[in-house]
């Protein structure tokens, strides 16, 4: 049962959030301060969810075939590639490495 209190809360707490977000003054997200941290927030976010993801197992810190796939993308955007090229070097990388390890 206290799954269900818990998705209960969870939709209480999306519902007031997202009231909240409506009953802020337009003045408010007029600011430039405001656009700014709202075009980087997004960005951080991914990045924080893509280390985390590329960096942990269980609760220790991991390096292995994921942090070389990684490390394969950041070249490749290093280098301008296009975004297909970037996806395919990260999973060929992170394939090798698991192939070879």
């Amino acid at each position: 049962m206290s799954v269900w209190i818990a998705i209960g809360a969870t939709i209480v707490g999306c519902y007031l959030v997202k009231l909240l977000g409506l009953s802020v003054p337009a003045g408010a997200l007029e600011r430039p301060l405001t656009k700014r941290l709202a075009a980087l927030l997004p960005v951080a976010l991914l990045a924080a969810l893509i280390a985390q993801q590329t960096f942990s197992e269980e609760a220790a810190l991991t390096l292995d075939a994921r942090t070389a796939g990684l490390s394969a993308a950041a070249g490749a955007l290093l280098l301008r590639a296009p975004f297909l090229v970037v996806v395919a070097a990260a999973v060929l990388v992170t394939a090798g490495a698991r192939a070879l390890g």
